[in-house]
């Protein structure tokens, strides 16, 4: 506090006054963007740095911002000629698939068409070979029935001698011989 002024925490009457009057130029309250004695020169250090940064921005800037976007484009173009390619190879294996199944649902039905050719085949033989099985058991049976049959008959008719030889010999008091009664029946 050079100028013999104690400091004493507030500020300087002349400091407030500056403020207040438009800071002390010429006593005008305008905004200094807009101050006509600066104006022209404000104008002049305008056009400079826009020119500066114009120049900057095209030369530096701008051209890299255009690689990058190049390089997207070019991407994108690579992306989507491989999206079309794998579209593309994707239809054509869709189709393979397509095709092997609708190969194989054909081979599948002619193998089972062939599979039930030969059973049905396989069957119709068995059933021949069993029906002339069954025909040879019921010949042979018929043949055994018959015998049995024949013998049973033969038995009957020696029973029905027997019985009826001691019947008349029960009744006459002396039994006929076998001869006699066989004799007997074989007429009646």
């Amino acid at each position: 506090m050079a100028s013999g002024t104690e400091h004493t925490g507030h500020a300087p009457k002349d400091l407030h006054a500056t403020t207040e009057h438009g800071g002390g130029h010429g006593g005008g309250s305008s905004f200094p963007p807009f101050n006509k004695e600066t104006f022209s020169s404000q104008l002049i250090w305008l056009a400079l740095t826009f020119s500066a940064l114009y120049l900057l921005m095209s030369r530096v800037a701008l051209p890299r911002i255009a690689e990058v976007v190049e390089g997207r484009r070019e991407r994108i173009k690579r992306d989507l000629a491989a999206a079309e390619k794998l579209k593309a190879d994707t239809e054509k294996a869709l189709a393979a698939y397509e095709q092997a199944h609708a190969d194989a649902r054909t081979k599948a039905g002619s193998i089972a068409k062939e599979t039930h050719d030969r059973v049905t085949a396989e069957t119709d033989r068995d059933r021949v070979r069993v029906d002339s099985e069954i025909s040879a058991r019921i010949a042979e049976a018929e043949a055994r029935i018959s015998a049995n049959k024949a013998k049973a008959m033969a038995s009957v008719t020696d029973i029905a001698a027997d019985v009826a030889g001691s019947l008349v010999g029960k009744l006459v008091g002396s039994a006929p011989t076998p001869d006699e009664i066989r004799n007997a029946l074989a007429t009646k």
